[in-house]
């Protein structure tokens, strides 16, 4: 039962939406999974989702499903590519993971924000959004 499971609040695990350039000079946006903690999570789910409104209303993207067997300590990884029309959007995230056996599971919402209002992300090196 969902109501047995201890669920501990989720730290060193954050997602991000970053612009990354390409090998052919063009940039194209990510959305990033990064793994601060320094052990491997596994059975790694997302599911994420983006709405025009903050309450889920107005136009709506469709919910995508990734998984990851395993997500090394301390590697960052790309989860799917975020089109740009998107970035307007109220981009939610849903994380769940095991490390040790124990499950961890949290919520991430990234607000609208604008192509230049990007900020360093020095887990990746490049510019992004950090969700919160």
């Amino acid at each position: 039962m969902l109501k047995d499971l201890k669920f501990d609040p989720v730290t060193g695990v954050q997602v991000a939406i970053a612009k990354t350039p390409e090998d052919n000079g063009e940039s194209t946006f990510y959305l990033y999974l990064i793994n601060s903690k320094e052990v491997s999570l596994k059975n790694v789910l997302l599911m994420t989702e983006a709405s025009e409104e903050e309450s889920g209303k107005g136009r709506k993207t469709s919910k995508l499903r990734h998984f990851f067997e395993k997500v090394e300590a301390e590697q960052s990884i790309k989860v799917e590519t975020v089109d740009p029309s998107v970035l307007s959007f109220y981009n939610r995230i849903w994380l769940s993971f095991y490390v040790d056996g124990q499950v961890y599971d949290k919520r991430y919402i990234i607000e609208p924000f604008k192509e230049w209002e990007l900020e360093p992300i020095q887990a990746l090196g490049i510019e992004g959004k950090l969700a919160s």
